[in-house]
């Protein structure tokens, strides 16, 4: 990376204590990070007994001999469903609110504690019917609706394994997911409700088990759209008749703390999906502790909304186990936010009280474009909290946020974390931090985060370098399933004196010689705080200058006619990679300049903001960037119009037209 891009990174200035009230009532304080340096294992042992109930308690903390295979808490016992529901009925909580759910046609539903764990009990009863036991894997394919999180529980609660599935992917996306998985049942509905339309999953579910070879024997179908679907009978089942007969009594049994709890599937750059392995104690210590800690969780009066869906591991951490591991009170809505009109969102967050609200960027950018008149039309003044996940915000974004949303006053912790860490790994505690628009900041209690040269050798700030994970933590991945190989290739090869075979259960390494690489590339600066800069793979080389695509994307949103930015580098024979920018006009000044003036107008402010290396080859003015349902940008698809390619596959966008009309723009 070029000198000049990392000093652009460091321009912003902008610094935000804690406001003095909050900081008086933080949960989290000083002392967590004291505890956390003078012995970590220790801290994490700690934090396990503290926040969870032992059915057995543990004795081994963590086992790092065979690396990277590590196990945490071993030789305990304990129930996830059980720590999600029954203590905290038994702790006299089961009359307060576990979620208030809006479906996005207007339907609602509140469950309390006790109605949630009766409905649990009631689907675990379901499955072990159906021949569902402990390692039995379960697919689900289910919208945002509260189904979705009592399967999920009720499969936990029997010691089984989930395999969530978004409901955006595709009947050949499920097929190679159910098969990969060997799973014996799918949790599917009719349909959905999205923009003001059912769109159907039986049929995808009806597609992927086409072939007949399939493990799958029976699929479990929720009535949500009433829409027609195909009935395969003795396989498929109404969820509604079903669950009726069952009883609202069920045992939760322990199971070890390394009894696996989900697969969750991530699409690798080559080859087939891969099966992310999180097991039970280690990952459920660790989302309830920073659920607790990073978003300063008062359960007692906070009402906490994570916009993620289920099938994504933000939804896994903080919609289903961390909230409900720290006994929360929720919102879980079904739809778009713009749907039926632009500040759906915001009426929610009137509407329930809303106190922490998590979100992504991206739909935070999405908000900017329209402009500060929707969210001002509502009151949101019970908001306490801010956070941010799944890329880097750039700065304009976060004061945005901060002043729009949370009036001028509201703490915004920027979380880092993958499907493969299982948790938050890099946050500010906002009770404590000085925030930074746009750094991640410090790396939680108890995670140990080094950003490294090519070389493996620790960079001095302020540098950039590689993002690596240098001890074991309680919610890592324990594998890709079924491919041990490919689990250590991927993940820990780049930083490693692993031997090629540790399948004997011992190994020479020493603890600390095998790091996690992240796949991020991330610069620390002057106060030790860490500035993501994206995906190692969306780092551009240009004239052998090494460009952060997030910087750039940064550097264009922070003009004041840019609502949202997505860079790219496109093969270029003089430079080898040329940066190409599509960007969106915020809509109050699309008539002021040509396109062809603001494309000039952000070329030069690049420039202004980096340096010439910078300067986009081209920009483009477009109306929208392809998204998936989660809100993430589909750069390949940029970058395959950019090289003049045929564009790809894009089943997994939102809108599968914007594309289309991308191409015969710039065509």
């Amino acid at each position: 990376m070029s000198r000049n891009s990392i000093d652009s990174l460091l321009l912003e200035t902008r610094r935000f204590a804690p406001p003095p009230e909050f900081a008086a009532n933080a949960i989290a304080d000083a002392d967590l990070y004291e505890r956390a340096a003078q012995d970590r294992v220790q801290f994490w042992a700690d934090t396990a007994r503290e926040l969870l109930h032992w059915h057995d308690p543990f004795t081994q903390t963590l086992d790092w001999s065979n690396p990277p295979f590590a196990k945490w808490f071993a030789d305990g016992t304990l129930n996830v469903a059980y720590n999600c529901l029954d203590r905290h009925v038994l702790a006299g909580h089961g009359d307060r609110v576990a979620f208030h759910w809006e479906g996005e046609n207007g339907d609602t539903r509140t469950l309390t504690y006790a109605e949630l764990t009766a409905e649990v009990k009631k689907a675990a009863n379901l499955l072990a019917a159906l021949g569902i036991h402990q390692g039995d894997r379960v697919a689900i394919y289910l919208p945002m609706i509260p189904e979705a999180v009592i399967s999920m529980l009720a499969v936990a609660r029997l010691g089984a394994v989930h395999s969530v599935v978004f409901g955006g992917f595709s009947s050949e996306s499920l097929r190679s997911r159910i098969d990969d998985a060997q799973a014996k049942l799918v949790i599917t509905a009719d349909g959905g409700w999205r923009k003001g339309k059912v769109f159907p999953l039986k049929d995808a579910v009806d597609g992927a088990l086409a072939n007949g070879t399939s493990t799958i024997e029976h699929v479990l179908v929720v009535k949500r759209g009433n829409n027609d679907v195909e009935w395969t009978e003795g396989r498929d089942l109404w969820w509604h008749d079903e669950i009726v007969t069952m009883d609202a009594e069920h045992t939760a049994h322990a199971f070890e703390a390394e009894n696996p709890l989900f697969i969750l599937y991530t699409s690798g750059t080559t080859g087939k999906p891969k099966g992310i392995l999180h097991t039970s104690g280690g990952y459920l210590t660790q989302v309830a502790f920073t659920h607790k800690n990073v978003f300063d969780l008062h359960p007692e009066t906070d009402i906490f909304w994570c916009t993620a869906d289920v099938g994504w591991v933000t939804g896994h951490s903080y919609v289903v186990y961390g909230p409900l591991a720290n006994g929360a009170t929720q919102v879980i809505y079904e739809g778009t936010p713009d749907t039926p009109h632009a500040g759906r969102w915001w009426e929610l967050i009137e509407k329930y009280g809303v106190t922490i609200f998590y979100t992504a960027p991206t739909a935070i950018r999405s908000f900017m474009k329209i402009g500060r008149q929707v969210p001002n039309q509502f009151d949101l003044s019970s908001l306490r909290l801010l956070g941010s996940v799944g890329e880097p915000i750039n700065p304009e974004a976060w004061i945005w946020y901060r002043d729009v949303i949370g009036g001028g006053h509201t703490p915004i912790v920027d979380t880092w974390w993958q499907t493969e860490t299982g948790a938050i790994m890099i946050s500010a505690l906002p009770g404590l931090t000085t925030l930074k628009p746009g750094s991640a900041q410090v790396p939680i209690p108890g995670i140990k985060i080094d950003i490294l040269g090519d070389d493996g050798t620790r960079v001095d700030p302020p540098r950039g370098g590689l993002l690596v994970v240098s001890e074991p933590w309680p919610s890592m991945l324990r594998g890709i399933w079924g491919d041990p190989d490919r689990f250590r290739e991927t993940y820990w090869s780049k930083f490693s004196d692993l031997p090629e075979s540790s399948s004997s259960g011992a190994s020479a390494t020493a603890p600390g010689q095998i790091r996690y690489f992240a796949g991020d590339g991330a610069h620390v600066d002057t106060d030790g705080d860490i500035w993501l800069l994206g995906r190692v793979d969306d780092v551009m080389n240009v004239s052998g200058h090494r460009l952060s695509t997030t910087e750039i994307e940064s550097a264009l949103v922070s003009h004041p006619i840019v609502a949202e930015a997505a860079v790219v580098g496109a093969a270029d024979e003089a430079s080898g990679q040329a940066v190409v920018a599509f960007v969106i006009i915020k809509s109050n000044q699309q008539h002021a300049q040509t396109a062809d003036e603001a494309s000039a107008l952000l070329r030069d402010h690049v420039v202004g903001q980096i340096g010439a290396i910078a300067r986009p080859k081209r920009v483009f003015i477009v109306a929208e960037l392809p998204k998936t349902r989660s809100g993430k940008i589909m750069r390949r698809l940029l970058q395959d119009v950019a090289e003049g390619r045929e564009i790809g596959d894009t089943t997994t966008l939102a809108d599968s037209t914007v594309m289309q009309i991308i191409s015969d723009k710039l065509r």
